[in-house]
């Protein structure tokens, strides 16, 4: 009996401590090194080997294309002699990470550019792809992968999944490295993925009582912190790993975010409500047709059926509830105070939009 009350008592110990870092998020996950971010890389391109559902002879571009390449080839077309539906024209995509090397691979995303039906079964021939600044990173080359299938005929035709966009994984290799270093620098910076006044202030603080150090880090603005090498850290990496490792708890503005569409409603937990009183009720009308059939007497010289139609309509209105919500009400209390007047979640989009009209709601709130 008494490993039994150790173990609930030390289970209990560690559901606290659970509960006590349940906010708290490593720096890794809510900032990144200024300059370390992955690179947009794009590249038009050829795919080859379609079975009939490639563009159409009116993508003009698509066949200037084939005449170009066929020309590079040694082979001289004119591109208004071409007429093939085995060739779509098509955009490739990648990201390129901060310091990949030359030599190796990443996933590319191949979208087609013209009227082709489908990419299934293509292969995407050698497609150079640029950065912004217009210089080759990476080649991309290879066969398409497709989640899905398209079969059938111009009548009728049956299809899984998006067809014309595919991926090719590992499809390109690297040709050129992104020039990034950060071999010899004393001072680097923290940019926030969300950028916050007291976010950045804990960062700052939770790096300084890490090394017990003053001066290691120091909030710049609401987007940056600054951090310099403490003594006995000549590499960088170590000293940046060390700090990636660091748990925070990030703030953020109080806000309630609401999908009109779908009628989602997501809340924060510092939701906070000004004294307030709602009543909400909902009016229902319900229309049927009917309709009767009228008949000729029986050996009637003359006779033709009728179909008479006639309307019912029926109006309900269902009962409201005042309930009022106190002030500093939590986010608990509100959801509970809603659910007694037996809200739906398109009600509770209603309501909250007419609770911040009145000026009792203090929270930011976005609809989407």
């Amino acid at each position: 009996m008494s490993g039994l009350f150790r173990f609930i008592i030390t289970l209990l110990a560690f559901l606290l401590i659970a509960a006590q870092d349940a906010r708290a998020a490593r720096i890794k996950d809510i900032a990144y090194i200024e300059g370390v971010r992955p690179n947009q890389l794009i590249g038009y391109g050829l795919v080859v080997g379609l079975d009939g559902t490639g563009d159409k002879s009116s993508a003009v571009y698509t066949m200037q294309s084939i005449a170009n390449m066929l020309n590079k080839l040694g082979l001289k077309f004119d591109a208004n002699s071409i007429k093939v539906k085995n060739t779509a024209a098509v955009l490739v995509t990648a990201e390129l990470q901060a310091f990949s090397k030359p030599g190796s691979s990443i996933d590319v995303v191949v979208s087609s550019l013209g009227d082709a039906k489908s990419l299934q079964g293509g292969t995407l021939i050698s497609t150079p792809l640029r950065g912004h600044d217009g210089a080759v990173y990476a080649v991309a080359q290879g066969p398409l992968a497709l989640a899905g299938f398209a079969a059938g005929s111009e009548t009728a035709r049956v299809a899984k999944n998006h067809q014309t966009a595919a991926k090719i994984p590992g499809g390109a290799i690297i040709e050129k490295e992104v020039p990034l270093s950060i071999a010899g620098r004393q001072e680097l910076y923290l940019s926030l993925r969300s950028p916050d006044f007291t976010t950045a202030e804990r960062v700052a603080s939770a790096v300084n009582e890490n090394f017990g150090i003053k001066g290691v880090a120091t909030a710049v603005d609401p987007g940056s912190v600054r951090l310099n090498l403490p003594e006995g850290f000549d590499n960088p990496v170590a000293f940046i790993s060390r700090v990636e490792r660091i748990d925070v708890s990030p703030d953020a503005v109080t806000k309630i975010v609401v999908n009109e569409r779908t009628g989602t409603v997501v809340m924060g937990e510092n939701v906070r409500l000004s004294t307030v009183a709602v009543s909400h009720g909902d009016i229902s009308i319900e229309i049927k047709t009917q309709y009767a059939i009228s008949q000729p007497e029986p050996f009637s010289p003359r006779g033709e059926t009728v179909v008479v139609p006639f309307d019912e309509v029926e109006v309900e209105e269902q009962k409201s509830r005042l309930v009022v919500l106190p002030e500093s009400v939590t986010l608990g209390e509100v959801v509970r105070a809603l659910n007694l007047i037996g809200v739906t979640p398109r009600d509770l989009v209603a309501i909250l939009q007419a609770i911040k009209a009145a000026g009792a709601l203090q929270a930011t709130l976005e609809i989407i």
